[in-house]
C-alpha cells in the first residue's frame, strides 16, 4: 500500500579482514547513514555486533550468522547508482 514499487530491501554481507576494516567502511559513507533503526526512508548501515546485537552473546552469533565483520544494509529511497557509488568508495577505501 505505501511502498508499491518494493522499497525496503535489507540486505548483509561479509568484509574481509576485521572489525577495523568494517569501521573505516561504516566512517566512509556518505549517502548510507549510519543509525540503529530499520524502516526508514534513508538508506542505512551497521555493524549488528556493535549496534543491534550488542547485548547477545557472543556464542549465539554463529547460529545467528552474525559475525564482527558483517554490515547490514537497509535500503531507503535515494538512488541506486549513489548507493553503488558509495559502497564501492567505502569498501575501495578500507583496503
Amino acid at each position: 500500500k505505501y511502498l508499491p514499487n518494493g522499497i525496503g530491501t535489507i540486505l548483509s554481507f561479509t568484509v574481509e579482514g576485521d572489525e577495523r576494516n568494517v569501521e573505516r567502511i561504516l566512517d566512509s559513507t556518505k549517502v548510507f547513514s549510519y543509525v540503529p533503526n530499520i524502516g526508514d526512508a534513508r538508506s542505512l548501515i551497521v555493524n549488528p555486533t556493535k549496534v543491534t546485537h550488542r547485548e547477545v552473546p557472543a556464542d549465539y552469533y554463529d547460529a545467528a550468522g552474525v559475525s564482527d565483520n558483517l554490515i547490514r544494509l537497509s535500503i531507503g529511497l535515494e538512488n541506486v547508482d549513489d548507493l553503488i557509488a558509495d559502497l564501492d568508495q567505502a569498501i575501495a577505501g578500507a583496503y
